[in-house]
């Protein structure tokens, strides 16, 4: 699948130079999408950004949205390259271990300047059609590809697994972006060896179970008015990215009208803050309440895997996906972005007295903290997946891909 502009004179779209200059606009398109969302992307911007009027851009690409469908095609077909390199070698860890190696190679080329980055796919779904059928479709392949991955899959049980095991392995190379720009270069290698680790082998020390409480963060209230709104909204802007979520969609799915929208608050970036606001609060009540519940540090961490993970597959979910980032005036993302660190450090901490406590293994718990943030924050992309089995076993096995590793079977057994 890609994307083709039929206004173009196919007899210049083999020259060096033409293919060039739109390598050019794909990858300013690639940046303002991931500074601004697809639908906050503007032909202005992308022509200022490569130096070249609007009229200049519009010969290569007719319409915005072709650009954006163009960008975000690249970043499957980078992921299909990717995935097809790493099924070459025989071994599910061998696989996953050269698709690691292959992002993170393409991530140190970009931090040096030596290559540009691909656009983010959060706005894919809020393409109009008949793109995002297409895009739709490139992307489920990319899905299917990454499943592969992991080995043969003769029983139902091997395809859920394998699922849940190829959507966490992506959504962590997607992830990476938002946190990997705190290392230098040099320490690049060192990060991916520690999240292979992490991937391998898990977080629990080998002699621990999976046996964790659903903690109730509700204590039996009822959500407010407040509440319901926030969820509405947390969903759709989930499904359809910031951009695509609009206020008029927002206040039909809740049977308000837009002024009631602006009753509760006064723009559609505080509406985004709040929907975050929100998601974080849920993440760090669950684990102040499994500190609480006490046990050791591996049943802290389980327990609140366990709880989020349940919200994120259950009607009084789902937490803000990441996605909606893009979208944000960049002092917004940014509180955002550190508000979502200190809940990645409070994981590092559990995870550091866990290993002291032998309950943990000796993994990088800053690293380990990062995937789990990744693992919880993209669960919401797997509620049709949980829904075909009961809740307990998806969260189960949806968790085992960080608690016991990639590669370890016991949760086939559920």
């Amino acid at each position: 699948m890609s994307v083709a502009n039929h206004s173009i004179d196919p007899a210049d779209t083999g020259t060096k130079r033409f293919r060039a200059k739109r390598d050019a606009i794909l990858a300013a398109a690639a940046e303002a999408i991931n500074e601004q969302s697809a639908k906050g992307m503007t032909f202005a911007d992308v022509a200022r950004r490569v130096g070249l009027n609007t009229t200049s851009v519009t010969y290569y690409f007719k319409r915005k949205e072709d650009l954006a469908a163009a960008a975000f095609d690249q970043t499957i077909q980078t992921l299909l390259a990717t995935l097809d390199e790493a099924l070459e070698l025989a071994e599910p860890k061998a696989r996953v271990e050269r698709f690691l190696a292959i992002t993170f190679a393409r991530l140190a080329r970009v931090r040096r300047g030596e290559e540009t980055g691909v656009a983010v796919l959060s706005d894919l779904r809020a393409m109009d059609e008949p793109m995002k059928s297409g895009l739709l479709a490139g992307w489920r392949e990319v899905f299917r590809r990454t499943r592969q991955l992991f080995g043969p899959m003769p029983t139902r049980a091997h395809t859920d697994l394998n699922g849940a095991r190829a959507h966490v392995l992506l959504e962590n190379s997607f992830w990476l972006t938002a946190w990997l720009d705190r290392y230098g270069v040099d320490q690049y290698d060192r990060v991916e060896a520690r999240l292979m680790d992490v991937f391998a082998h898990g977080i629990a020390a080998p002699d621990q179970q999976w046996a964790p409480p659903v903690l109730d963060l509700t204590h039996g209230a009822a959500p407010s008015n407040r509440e319901a709104f926030l969820l509405a909204a947390t969903r759709l802007i989930n499904e359809l990215g910031y951009r695509g979520a609009s206020v008029q969609r927002i206040a039909s799915e809740l049977n308000v009208t837009k002024g009631s929208f602006y009753h509760h608050l006064d723009a559609k970036d505080d509406l985004v803050a709040e929907c975050y606001k929100r998601s974080f609060a849920t993440f760090t009540e669950a684990q102040r309440e499994a500190d609480a519940a006490g046990g050791s540090h591996w049943q802290r961490l389980s327990a609140t895997m366990a709880t989020l993970l349940d919200i994120q597959f259950s009607e009084r979910g789902p937490l803000l996906r990441t996605t909606a980032l893009s979208g944000l005036p960049v002092d917004v993302r940014q509180t955002m972005i550190d508000r979502s660190n200190r809940i990645a450090r409070r994981f590092a901490g559990t995870i550091s007295d866990g290993i002291a406590e032998g309950s943990c293994r000796a993994v990088d718990p800053l690293v380990a903290s990062q995937a789990l943030m990744a693992l919880q924050n993209a669960a919401f992309d797997m509620r049709k997946w949980a829904g075909t089995m009961p809740r307990e076993r998806a969260v189960a096995m949806y968790a085992s891909t960080l608690a016991f590793g990639m590669f370890d079977d016991r949760a086939l057994a559920l």
